[in-house]
């Protein structure tokens, strides 16, 4: 099915309903819930996945396990989508939380495959093993580190969606600590306590992860000139120790050439 509310189809009696959706660059679909866990799939271009948990940059030809029932926002940038909708009985190991995962080939396919079932598609035969053979995929990949998370505490949860809305290297933990009314080192120590990591690590990793959207369009050079590092080479370092990949990899020159499990272990 392509370009079907799933709305429209929730109530058909099927584990596994796969639909394709092309959204027109820069859409965001607003905040909103799923009844059904949702493995989404960007076949072209990146998402951004927002909850009130954290922030998850989809890299193409990568995927986000989403969790059912949880409220959720979706930046789409120059992307076709291939999701499935999948009932939570089905999928007792569904992560709690959104996962970013890998989409090896074999997955690929079977997505692309499913997308033309029709609601009501056979459950005996092709159609029916396919979408089993889905969830076997699924449950078989490995999570990748492209996320943040957001504190739970509103000024804090302020400071953190600016910064990923304008990376900006002129921000450092006085400032933030400033407009928190708190002492710089109460300010890190309460930010950590929320996050798990400290306030110039939080930053380090989100300016990494606005370079993922931004190498569609520029290169490497390029991003890190805008990112504000030294060097190409300083950012290409940074970024390939934060997701085991470098940054030549999401270029449009590079996005070419998939990486095996291996390297994203």
């Amino acid at each position: 099915m392509r370009n079907v509310p799933l709305d429209a189809i929730d109530h058909v009696e099927r584990v596994v309903l796969p639909i394709g959706t092309d959204y027109p660059p820069g859409h965001v679909l607003d905040w909103h819930e799923h009844r059904r866990a949702q493995f989404l799939y960007g076949a072209t271009g990146v998402m951004v996945v927002d909850t009130s948990a954290g922030t998850w940059t989809v890299p193409p030809e990568r995927a986000v396990l989403i969790p059912a029932a949880t409220r959720h926002r979706v930046r789409m940038l120059g992307v076709s989508t291939r999701s499935l909708y999948i009932e939570p009985d089905a999928v007792p190991w569904w992560p709690a939380t959104c996962t970013v995962v890998d989409v090896p080939p074999l997955l690929r396919e079977l997505l692309m495959s499913a997308v033309e079932f029709e609601a009501d598609y056979s459950l005996s035969g092709r159609e029916g093993c396919i979408a089993a053979l889905l969830l076997h995929e699924i449950a078989e990949r490995t999570p990748l580190p492209f996320h943040v998370a957001i504190p739970p505490s509103s000024d804090l949860a302020e400071l953190c969606r600016e910064y990923l809305a304008a990376p900006d290297l002129g921000i450092t933990n006085a400032v933030w600590a400033g407009r928190t009314a708190q002492s710089e080192r109460a300010f890190t120590r309460r930010f950590r306590a929320e996050t798990g990591d400290s306030p110039a690590v939080w930053r380090a990793r989100a300016r990494l992860l606005a370079a993922v959207p931004l190498l569609r369009t520029a290169t490497v050079t390029e991003a890190a000139g805008r990112l504000g590092y030294a060097s190409p080479a300083a950012f290409t370092t940074a970024f390939t120790r934060a997701f085991g990949l470098p940054p030549s990899r999401f270029t449009a020159s590079g996005q070419g050439t998939r990486p095996s499990r291996a390297g994203l272990a």
